[in-house]
């Protein structure tokens, strides 16, 4: 870290840390990082002090060791879903044609690139501020970013042809946006969010398009919360797929993994 004016991080940390900000210490040395004079740095302060997510002061932020860009308004992507990417990669054979709904900023498209060798690689997201910021992330990978509704916006003739679908599509349910912290129920999208009444709308569309849109022995991955694992299984067997939970207390993540019988 180099810097051109010096400083004062114990008052930065206290700061922070007064403020909730759990991490302060790490906090700190991202700001210092980012800022080019004090008034930058007083300035980045009172915005993270005020509530504004650290990843959308700093304009990225890092997902399976990826610096991902990120955008004001777009979700930010969580370690948890690490576990999506983990357990897509356990299920995708080589040369896959995949697509990444819901894919907000891009973050797990990238980190699938890098773990898979895909032959198609393409997401898809019904927010233009995520179609925007998933474009600058994938553009250098030449990976295609459609703006629509889950399945809407891909091309017809991969109807039938994907190897693998994953989705981190919300799955909070509409009461309780309210309760979730206010950097993200204030400064992400709503449609990243709210998953409707119980959590599952958006997800039972992601499952009842899949068996259309995989290929025979094909698998969906998506993530969701272990306490609607059993309704969303339901959902996905009622689908024509067969479900598997995998689940990594560490993380506290849980991901759903369902294969189109072959």
């Amino acid at each position: 870290m180099t810097v051109s004016f010096h400083p004062d991080r114990p008052a930065l940390v206290h700061r922070l840390r007064a403020a909730g900000c759990v991490y302060a210490e790490d906090e700190a040395d991202l700001l210092i990082a980012a800022a080019d004079s004090p008034q930058a740095l007083a300035d980045l302060a009172a915005r993270r002090v005020a509530g504004l997510p650290l990843e959308h002061l700093l304009g990225w932020a890092e997902f399976c060791g990826e610096r991902i860009a990120v955008e004001p308004g777009v979700f930010v992507p969580r370690a948890r879903t690490a576990l999506l990417v983990d357990a897509a990669a356990a299920v995708t054979g080589p040369a896959a044609a995949v697509v990444d709904l819901c894919c907000g900023s891009g973050a797990t498209t990238v980190a699938l690139a890098r773990r898979l060798a895909p032959r198609w690689l393409a997401a898809a997201d019904v927010d233009p501020a995520a179609v925007a910021c998933a474009r600058r992330n994938l553009a250098p990978l030449g990976v295609p970013v459609f703006h629509g509704d889950l399945y809407a916006p891909l091309p017809a003739r991969w109807r039938g042809r994907l190897d693998l679908v994953v989705a981190n599509a919300p799955y909070v349910p509409t009461a309780a946006v309210a309760l979730m912290p206010p950097e993200a129920r204030l400064h992400e999208a709503p449609v990243a969010l709210d998953g409707g009444p119980d959590g599952l709308a958006v997800l039972r569309r992601v499952a009842a398009g899949a068996a259309r849109w995989l290929a025979p022995g094909g698998h969906l991955v998506v993530e969701t919360s272990e306490a609607q694992t059993e309704a969303l299984c339901a959902a996905l067997a009622a689908a024509g797929l067969r479900p598997t939970v995998t689940r990594d207390d560490d993380r506290d993540a849980t991901a759903v993994t369902a294969r189109r019988p072959a």
